[in-house]
């Protein structure tokens, strides 16, 4: 497989196999109540986060690198208190997952250089891929860490037989 393939696929792969599964674990651990906290009102709730997960994974990569006509309401992201049900935000985030997983999955990737227009950027899609990746894995490090906070317990994600890491999920 070559250097580019190889992006592209674990692009794909960090958003479904690696983060992905870790919001289901910490949010299977809390309370409905517990996903809409938010400790002031410069901050964000999980829910919060999930839903702007959600917009940022469909507007760059469905929308963007897939040239797919999306519609983004990101300020509703971050203002909705309504509280959606955990299920619900999980499917959703599904949703939108795979939605890019199978725009990545059909990408050229001769087409990694290539220009878009995000946000009302000028990007490449290489670009576009690696700041989802990015911006996935600091919103899951928020996620986990309100989580823990709010349980206090060890999400257990991995154990360490024989000293080597192995996922729990």
């Amino acid at each position: 497989m070559d250097s580019s393939r190889a992006f592209i696929s674990l692009s794909a792969s960090f958003l479904r196999d690696e983060f992905l599964p870790r919001l289901r674990v910490a949010l299977e651990l809390l309370s409905c109540e517990q996903v809409w906290w938010r400790p002031n009102e410069a901050s964000n709730s999980i829910g919060n986060l999930v839903l702007h997960l959600c917009g940022n994974v469909t507007q760059w990569i469905v929308g963007g690198v897939g040239k797919e006509n999306v519609q983004r309401d990101r300020d509703r992201e971050f203002s909705e208190r309504t509280p959606i049900p955990k299920a619900e935000l999980l499917e959703r985030l599904s949703g939108a997952v795979q939605r890019a997983v199978t725009v990545l999955d059909s990408l050229d990737p001769a087409s990694l250089g290539e220009q878009r227009t995000i946000q009302g950027n000028q990007v490449t899609v290489m670009y576009a891929l690696y700041h989802v990746v990015e911006h996935y894995s600091m919103h899951t490090g928020q996620i986990l860490l309100l989580t823990k906070m709010m349980t206090a317990k060890d999400l257990k994600l991995y154990e360490f037989p024989n000293g080597t890491a192995r996922r729990r999920w």
